[in-house]
């Protein structure tokens, strides 16, 4: 398949991911690539993983960059883009995939932690833009936020990276009405509980449940009946990134199987537990 096939919507284009080295990040930084762009694969420490993405990003003949940034130091942006500029000259789609929190309730939440996830979710968010949309100038760009549930529900430990996620999906609307006029869209993604090594982890530190198990139970008040994967996130962000997708600005929009229009009481019949009809 030759990067101007038909199926090859991006291609020619420069995608740039952060948090791509694993989960929902390399998901998408991989479809981006069938889809035809090459990928700045932006990543916190672990080189090793990292490097797997671009390789297999290059197995699909395309050109990517492991690229280091810290996130929760935001001076460390700008220097990040003046690399993507030198090794590619140009963006036409960034992804802000990266978060990080420390799952504890509000009260013991510590002074670092909180100034870390505020700064990864947002203070860095901003810089990116800031330094993105320079490269962006002149051709049609697509920026995708990455929220998630927490921004509208509230959610054991997640008080922090839901207020941050909350902000984040404000900025969209905001940016949206800025950089409309340059040709950007700007547009997030809400996730429900996606099957990843972040949602194992939350779910059994957490929450301290095992993790199997709550799957099967969500997925069974999830109208389509599944947990989400990396892959259908990753189909969304593909959209929004398309010419495709070029009158829809300033959404975000809920991708949990439909899990959030569910009535609590129909989720009292859904999930096997005390007050249901079958327990």
């Amino acid at each position: 398949m030759t990067p101007d096939a038909p199926s090859a919507p991006l291609a020619g284009r420069v995608a740039v991911v952060t948090g791509a080295s694993r989960g929902m990040g390399r998901a998408i930084a991989l479809r981006l690539a069938r889809d035809g762009a090459d990928c700045v694969v932006v990543y916190r420490r672990d080189h090793a993983r990292a490097g797997v993405v671009v390789a297999e990003i290059e197995r699909l003949g395309r050109r990517a960059l492991a690229l280091a940034i810290e996130l929760g130091e935001p001076d460390e942006v700008p220097p990040g883009f003046a690399r993507i500029a030198e090794t590619f000259g140009r963006v036409d789609v960034f992804v802000a995939n990266a978060a990080a929190t420390a799952f504890r309730p509000t009260l013991e939440q510590k002074p670092h932690n909180v100034r870390r996830t505020l700064a990864i979710s947002l203070e860095s968010f901003v810089a990116a833009i800031q330094a993105v949309v320079p490269l962006m100038r002149g051709r049609p760009g697509r920026i995708v936020a990455v929220s998630g549930i927490d921004s509208q529900q509230a959610m054991r430990g997640h008080g922090v990276l839901g207020a941050a996620k909350a902000g984040l999906e404000s900025l969209v609307r905001t940016l949206a009405m800025e950089l409309g006029p340059l040709g950007i869209t700007v547009n997030g993604v809400n996730p429900g509980l996606v099957e990843t090594d972040s949602s194992q982890m939350y779910v059994e530190r957490g929450l301290e449940r095992e993790y199997a198990a709550t799957v099967a139970r969500v997925a069974a008040a999830t109208p389509v009946r599944r947990a989400g994967s990396g892959e259908d996130v990753a189909g969304l962000v593909a959209y929004l990134a398309s010419d495709a997708a070029s009158f829809l600005t300033g959404q975000t929009i809920v991708i949990d199987g439909g899990l959030t229009i569910v009535s609590p009481l129909e989720l009292l019949n859904a999930i096997p537990g005390p007050g249901a009809p079958d327990a």
